[in-house]
């Protein structure tokens, strides 16, 4: 995996994103499926970003005794670790759902309407397939899956 810093030409929003390799990387660009996450924008370019230099082979690396590292390696994650994060994901996902308009089935529609300035912009989450959700990434339409499943209200009791 490889990460980019990116910028995006109409609005010069600068943004990261991970590819599989430099290949990828041009083979999205190419498509236009990589898009500003800010305006939304596919004409995407690398912006100039420091290259990450590690440390040479003959070095040790040490940490001051007490001193607490700032980065977690994700094999050094605790399943502990895991589950307060995931509570915390969940935790933030069921403070933002009241915010926003349960549409149903009708996801697709409604943020195509939304993007092509047909309804106001609005707050939405609802359901999709994947061939809908395949078809809006396509058009450039920001559209991304809850990370916590939920039961949709009208199924609940």
């Amino acid at each position: 995996m490889i990460v980019f810093d990116l910028c995006c030409m109409l609005g010069d929003h600068r943004f990261e994103a991970w590819f599989a390799s430099s290949e990828g990387f041009a083979d999205q660009q190419a498509r236009g499926l990589i898009g500003c996450p800010v305006c939304g924008d596919t004409d995407i370019k690398k912006a100039v970003m420091a290259p990450r230099v590690g440390a040479k082979s003959n070095q040790i690396a040490t940490t001051e005794p007490g001193k607490p590292v700032d980065t977690v390696a994700p094999t050094d994650m605790s399943p502990d670790l895991i589950r307060r994060v995931v509570a915390e994901i969940a935790a933030k996902q069921a403070a933002m759902l009241p915010q926003s308009r349960w549409v149903g089935r009708d996801f697709a529609d409604a943020a195509r309407a939304m993007h092509e300035g047909r309804a106001p912009d609005d707050l939405i989450h609802g359901q999709a397939s994947p061939d809908e959700a395949q078809a809006l990434r396509d058009d450039g339409i920001a559209a991304m899956p809850l990370l916590v499943p939920i039961v949709p209200p009208d199924a609940v009791n």
